[in-house]
């Protein structure tokens, strides 16, 4: 956050168009969930995102203006330099930052991102509203990781606007990709003071050097950027070297004071921020890199479940709990399913399942929920939430509900189509009917071939594995669940 204003205010766009810490006022515990609710109650999901720059992009372009900082930093330091407490902070860690970038890369492909629900208003349009929270987050917090002030924010934000499953597993990647974002300014912010007081001593040394040519030298030299922000390093540095000096020095102070003078700042107002703003940027930097460090360490899965709505509904059925995590992982990904193609929130549907089960009679397989999710009550369940069938996913519930049958009715299907395009084209050139029965003849195993291998290719990319629903057994195998396994041998 600058602690000064722009010279010329720009009209407001993109975050990515500002170069300013992701830094505001920081919380404490129940002014962040004060805030969090205000968020949510500000933030609108739309249908139709504007276009932006893709999150994947700009982590691309972050992590090239990172390694370059790094390169500057790391060459000052090799030459004698002394640098400051962030920088020497960035060095010293970059394989941090590096395994950072990696790891969003890795497990935030961009057919989820597109899935993610995006802002339709706001500083933030077109992106996903996970970004939103984790930027808030970050910006609160100073970049300072806290599980159970995350916990306590996203749990507040929820109670005006619940977040969908996708959205809280995506949180630990966006908090990532934020801090790289934050660490990217930070970095340039350190570079670019480099650079500034590498200027205010070539500035300095031509005066002391040239004395003749000190309004020349003055009259191309500026104190502002071409962005119309206050040089502030620039500014200290040449403070610094210019000192209490007279004659041709003295002019210079001249100089420097009439620039200041004309945007309503004096030398120490300048000296005093500026070292505000170092020591705010050496903070960042450090709560950034620590941040880097703890969150590969926290345990996502607890964190996810302990803040999800859906899991809040399951709960209600005692045997949810007792289930492994991958059951109640299927369960979840089945209600993100439904909610693709059904008018009803994923809490809902839940909640739907929930309820259904509890009508039922006393049965061990139909009083859990699972068995309108994974089991033979799909269909009721379906018709219950106005489920709609996508017609991309059309093909692959047909061969999944139709087993064997229906693989060979898929396959058999295709190869007359395969082998009917070239029947109909011979058709049209007078061919003789028996010359066209053996060509067709001819052609079916080749095209029976084909299709098994296509309606094959479809199942792997289409149908994932189904996994076979088990107890956790944490506490080990109960009484009632002892059997014994007899293995000839």
């Amino acid at each position: 956050m600058a602690l000064w204003p722009r010279l010329h205010e720009r009209r407001e766009g993109p975050p990515w168009d500002s170069e300013n810490a992701i830094r505001e006022e920081v919380f404490g515990r129940e002014r962040l969930e004060q805030h969090a609710e205000s968020l949510a109650r500000a933030q609108r999901v739309t249908d139709f995102p504007p276009r932006v720059i893709r999150l994947h992009d700009r982590l691309a372009e972050n992590e090239k203006q990172l390694l370059s900082a790094h390169r500057i930093l790391a060459k000052a330091v090799a030459e004698g330099h002394s640098v400051t407490p962030g920088a020497e902070w960035l060095i010293n860690n970059s394989h941090v930052v590096e395994e950072q970038i990696r790891d969003v890369r890795k497990n935030l492909p961009l057919s989820y991102y597109e899935q993610l629900p995006k802002l339709g208003e706001g500083p933030l349009a077109g992106y996903p509203r996970i970004v939103g929270v984790a930027w808030a987050y970050i910006a609160h917090s100073d970049s300072r990781f806290d599980g159970e002030m995350l916990h306590a924010f996203v749990n507040a934000y929820q109670r005006v606007d619940v977040l969908k499953i996708g959205e809280l597993w995506a949180l630990p990647l966006t908090l990532r990709l934020v801090l790289v974002e934050n660490l990217r300014r930070a970095a340039r912010r350190i570079v670019t003071s480099r650079e500034q007081r590498k200027e205010a001593d070539n500035l300095a040394d031509q005066i002391a050097r040239n004395p003749d040519l000190t309004q020349a030298v003055l009259k191309t030299s500026s104190i502002v950027n071409p962005r119309n922000d206050l040089k502030s390093a620039f500014v200290v540095q040449l403070v610094h070297r210019l000192g209490d000096g007279t004659g041709d020095l003295g002019c210079a102070r001249e100089w420097l004071r009439d620039r200041l003078t004309q945007l309503n700042l004096t030398s120490e107002d300048v000296v005093r921020q500026e070292h505000h703003s170092i020591a705010a940027t050496n903070n960042s930097v450090r709560h950034i890199i620590r941040s880097m460090r703890v969150m590969p360490d926290v345990n996502w899965p607890d964190f996810f479940e302990s803040v999800s709505s859906v899991d809040v509904a399951f709960n209600v059925n005692p045997s949810f709990s007792e289930m492994d995590f991958a059951t109640r992982n299927a369960y979840r990904n089945e209600i993100e399913r439904l909610a693709r193609g059904a008018p009803v929130p994923e809490w809902e549907i839940a909640q739907c399942a929930v309820r259904m089960a509890e009508w039922l009679p006393k049965d061990a397989k139909t009083r859990d929920p699972g068995y309108f999710l994974l089991g033979n009550g799909g269909r009721a369940l379906e018709a219950e939430i106005s489920f709609r069938r996508r017609w991309r996913d059309m093909p692959a519930a047909i061969t999944q509900k139709g087993g064997l049958p229906g693989y060979i009715a898929s396959v058999i299907f295709l190869a007359l189509a395969v082998i009917a395009l070239p029947a109909l084209a011979l058709v049209g050139q007078n061919v003789p009917s028996g010359v066209l029965i053996v060509l067709v003849l001819a052609g079916f195993l080749p095209a029976f071939d084909l299709a098994v291998a296509v309606i094959n290719q479809a199942i792997a990319f289409e149908i994932q594995p189904q996994i076979i629903p088990g107890l956790q057994l944490a506490q080990g195998v109960p009484v009632i669940g002892r059997t014994v396994v007899a293995v000839p041998a």
